[in-house]
């Protein structure tokens, strides 16, 4: 069987596509969004979800989150004695969302539809299948976000003839895409994006400011006092999003501080940040050659775009006030289901015509001749463009500098800039040549195919021989290899990871444990709890635990209403 998941920077989510629509799975703990956090607890094993984002402010040292942002990196994270690679932590949330899938649907499951950021390069790509694989799952397509949402609008909306543009402002990355719906086909134009860019960096913003007004030094508060402020300042942007002003107050560094922050001062401190959306916004529409003008509609997806100030600047860029037809947090697991519901052909998407582009130009390293002979070196030139429509294949000849010459090296590099020391490198690939050719005559045809999932076949055929070399671009930097993969696959196989109906015991125990340590005044009060749910945890009845659960969850509800 074969599902639809989004796995975002900070939430996740997993969906299946029957009875004719997207339909998304709820977790453990009935909720459709799962954090994308992973703590590892000496006792308890690996905890992932709700019940590790607890544990950002008890436990920071053995809790990650935003890991999205380092894939396709080598970087890696210690939690206690371990170190993990964003590919293993994701493989750990892809592991919980389909734990939540079998138990829902009662089937296995062994393929998957995984959205990826429309500006993810090829090792950002590699590295979100290496997690599914990791998951042990097959990544039958990498679909990027703001097309996943807009088959998600375009299916429920059932708009034909038009031509709009998704916005897609998640927590980490930020993507744009122009897109028309026209007889069944869904067709992208054209893509752009910043992969650093999202809600998080606006919590950044939020974060400084703070620390600024309480002239505190940063490098000294602990990994602990910064998640808790972190927390804090997430609620009051998210505060942000529907009121004028927010206010906060907690204990840190030994005090008790309070701060108040108003629209106009996040908009100030916004500003950076605006100007950084904008480009992506505009030269999605240069691409397509659109003014806003021709544009049908806009459509806001990912839970960041909530924020005024994103909407303010989309309809200052665009003239026009954008529009929320699916879920924000919703909408990109939506399509990714939908996809994963045309990949297992489901009847009722027969009819449905999915085009997308390729995000970067992609070409080689090149020298050139000027007018007084001198050769340069570090010259890109383009094959495939950006905002090619995929499938696409491209072919170009390129001749060697000097007569004799035995070999033409080929560097692949992405990117968009004239001087391949600023784009990204890809792959080496070297293709010998005949010496007793002309130089004119012993030419290199390298052709590049890219494809629907965003992986680069480059073939480079000697003119003079006929022998044509192929690049596997497996070395890029950061990126596993097989041998990594398995390796790792054994190390992650033997971590203690619970049995999906004992999460929701664990995330409620890991929320009394972060109350205990935000709040004094509760300690004896959420001990006294704590001590009554372990109890009746030990008598293993599960339906009197089921029902001790929900009444304590009722009992922390108000109490957190209570103090804030």
């Amino acid at each position: 069987m074969i599902v639809g998941i989004d796995l975002g920077t900070t939430h996740s989510l997993i969906g299946v596509y029957e009875d004719g629509a997207p339909r998304l799975i709820p977790n453990a703990l009935g909720q459709l969004l799962t954090p994308s956090v992973v703590s590892l607890d000496p006792d308890r094993g690996v905890l992932v979800g709700q019940a590790a984002h607890d544990r950002l402010g008890t436990d920071a040292a053995c809790t990650v989150a935003t890991f999205k942002r380092w894939m396709g990196s080598s970087r890696e994270t210690r939690l206690g004695q371990r170190t993990f690679r964003a590919e293993e932590l994701s493989a750990l949330v892809l592991r919980s969302l389909l734990d939540d899938a079998r138990a829902a649907l009662g089937r296995e499951i062994d393929e998957a539809v995984i959205s990826v950021p429309a500006y993810f390069g090829d090792a950002q790509r590699k590295a979100t299948r290496a997690a599914g694989e990791l998951a042990g799952i097959r990544v039958e397509r990498l679909i990027n976000e703001p097309t996943a949402a807009a088959i998600a609008y375009g299916l429920q909306e059932r708009v034909d003839g038009s031509t709009f543009m998704v916005l897609d402002l998640g927590g980490g990355t930020f993507d744009v895409s122009i897109l028309e719906i026209f007889d069944g086909v869904i067709q992208v134009h054209a893509s752009a994006g910043d992969n650093h860019l999202g809600g998080e960096d606006f919590l950044d913003l939020l974060v400084g400011a703070f620390i600024q007004d309480h002239r505190l030094q940063r490098n000294r508060l602990s990994p602990a006092d910064m998640a808790q402020l972190r927390k804090y300042l997430q609620v009051a942007k998210h505060r942000l999003s529907a009121h004028d002003q927010a206010e906060v107050e907690l204990e840190l560094d030994g005090r008790t501080l309070r701060w108040a922050v108003d629209q106009e001062r996040f908009t100030s401190l916004a500003e950076p940040l605006v100007q950084r959306l904008r480009q992506p916004i505009e030269r999605a529409l240069r691409d397509a050659r659109l003014g806003p003008d021709r544009l049908d509609e806009v459509v806001m997806v990912g839970g960041a775009s909530r924020m005024p100030v994103f909407t303010r600047t989309a309809a200052r860029t665009l003239g026009r006030l954008p529009l929320r037809h699916v879920h924000p947090d919703e909408a990109i697991a939506l399509g990714a289901a939908a996809v994963a519901g045309m990949k297992a052909r489901d009847e009722s998407l027969e009819e449905v015509v999915l085009t997308d582009v390729c995000p970067y130009t992609l070409g080689v390293e090149t020298a050139r001749t000027d007018d007084h002979g001198y050769i340069t070196n570090g010259h890109f030139s383009p094959i495939i463009d950006r905002n090619c429509t995929v499938p696409v294949s491209r072919v170009e000849v390129f001749y060697p500098m000097q007569e004799g010459q035995r070999q033409v090296d080929l560097q692949v590099f992405q990117g968009e800039s004239p001087r391949t020391e600023h784009n990204v490198a890809l792959g080496k690939l070297t293709v010998p040549l005949r010496r007793n050719v002309p130089k004119h005559e012993n030419g290199v045809e390298v052709r590049f195919t890219y494809d629907v999932n965003g992986v680069l076949q480059v073939e480079a055929r000697a003119q003079s021989t006929g022998v044509v070399h192929e690049l596997i671009i497996q070395d890029n930097l950061g990126v596993l290899d097989e041998a990594e993969i398995r390796e790792r696959l054994a190390r992650l196989q033997s971590l203690k990871i619970h049995p999906r109906e004992d999460q929701a015991n664990l995330a409620v125990l890991a929320r009394i444990e972060r109350l205990y340590e935000e709040h004094l005044q509760l300690r004896g009060i959420l001990q006294d709890w704590m001590g009554r749910f372990m109890g009746v945890i030990e008598l293993q009845d599960r339906e009197r635990i089921s029902q001790h659960r929900t009444e304590l969850a009722r009992a922390l509800d108000e109490l957190e209403t209570q103090v804030g």
